[in-house]
């Protein structure tokens, strides 16, 4: 199989992590300068619950290559 055969439990680790951090940074550091069109800070709620859903996703695909 082209790239090895975990390559959807590595995309989901990946996709996973970057949407839990992101998430998470966009509320710990909002943007310094707001450009026109956009919040000034991002909505708790929703990225709290994206960071929830990311983490999972991530510890489910790590758990899913650390069984084998």
């Amino acid at each position: 199989m082209f790239l090895g055969e975990d390559l959807l439990a590595y995309l989901v680790l990946a996709i996973g992590g970057a949407m839990a951090v992101g998430s998470i940074m966009a509320i710990v550091r909002p943007p310094e300068q707001v450009r026109d069109g956009d919040l000034e800070a991002a909505p708790v709620g929703r990225s709290l619950a994206f960071a929830v859903v990311g983490a999972i996703g991530a510890v489910w695909a790590l758990a899913s290559l650390v069984a084998g």
